[in-house]
């Protein structure tokens, strides 16, 4: 089966007064159809840069990326037009991503409007038919953002990014500016549109528990890098990255009465301008050798795994 998305050696960097940013470094990875997969790492590893990429809301650097076996960097603009139907984007803050000075009627019937020329009484429909399918209510038309709670207008940008019926959406962070109840919502909510719409995801966040719960895949970054990658539940019993190891075992326990051994890393995270040789990882890594600090391990493939560390 073909992917969905593929990308072969992407590559974004920023130039700036200090140097080069390699926020996103080499990486490749695939999406097949009606899977989600969970992009996860720290704050500045590159995650949200990856999204904006694929969608090309920010120019890439280098590398190929593949939508349905069509390389997005080479189409032209009338071509990515066309295309920007089939793919949608869901942003962190809800708040901030809707025009506060449009109505729901405006924001969620714009892409209507521009791409397929529907006005009048055929846009009200189906702007309404669109904020049932996320649960709110087409007396909600006339209301502007302000005038709704975080969780309903997180549903409002998601029936916008739904609007145009596309095949693979990606969520930025979707669920960290809400509270944890309204949170578990808009999960069930994602989850049943894409059963019942056939959608593929790219799911970005620092949550694993959001991960393990929604994603069928988790690919693991580090300054710029993948480290590893594989199913969620194979990776969530048995880490094969020390960085990965990490970042699970800083999940808190529900049950106080379980003991924890949590992975303490040291040190701050290196600079993306001037990143350490050999394995990025290294100068924290609790298990370093002498080889991580002199060669950069390649991303090695290990059953259904992928995983960038010399000691696995």
């Amino acid at each position: 089966m073909q992917p969905c998305v593929q990308s072969q050696n992407l590559k974004k960097y920023f130039h700036t007064d200090s140097g080069v940013v390699r926020a996103v470094d080499d990486v490749s990875f695939y999406i097949e159809p009606g899977e989600t997969v969970g992009l996860v790492g720290e704050s500045g590893c590159g995650k949200s840069t990856i999204g904006r990429t694929i969608l090309k809301l920010v120019e890439p650097s280098g590398g190929k990326l593949f939508f349905e076996g069509h390389n997005i960097f080479k189409m032209d603009r009338s071509e990515r037009q066309t295309l920007r139907r089939e793919m949608g984007i869901v942003f962190q803050n809800p708040y901030s991503s809707l025009n506060p000075r449009m109505k729901v009627l405006q924001i969620v019937g714009e892409p209507l409007k521009t791409h397929l020329k529907i006005k009048g009484a055929r846009l009200r429909k189906k702007v309404s038919e669109m904020l049932e399918q996320v649960g709110l209510k087409p007396e909600h038309l006339n209301r502007f953002p302000h005038q709704f709670s975080g969780g309903q207008r997180q549903r409002i940008a998601i029936a916008r990014s739904l609007s145009l019926d596309p095949k693979f959406l990606i969520f930025d962070e979707p669920t960290s500016a809400l509270d944890v109840s309204v949170q578990a919502q808009v999960l069930n909510l994602i989850r049943d549109l894409q059963r019942s719409k056939n959608l593929t995801y790219l799911f970005i966040t620092h949550d694993l528990h959001v991960v393990k719960y929604i994603a069928d895949r988790i690919l693991v970054m580090y300054l710029g890098k993948l480290v590893e990658s594989g199913p969620v539940e194979p990776v969530f019993e048995q880490p094969l990255h020390p960085y990965t190891q990490a970042l699970l075992s800083a999940i808190p326990e529900a049950d106080p009465s379980v003991r924890q051994k949590h992975l303490l890393l040291e040190g701050e995270v290196p600079s993306p301008i001037n990143p350490p040789a050999g394995c990025r990882f290294h100068s924290r890594c609790p298990m370093v050798e002498s080889i991580c600090r002199e060669k950069e391990p390649e991303l090695r493939i290990l059953g259904q795994r992928q995983v960038a560390c010399h000691l696995a």
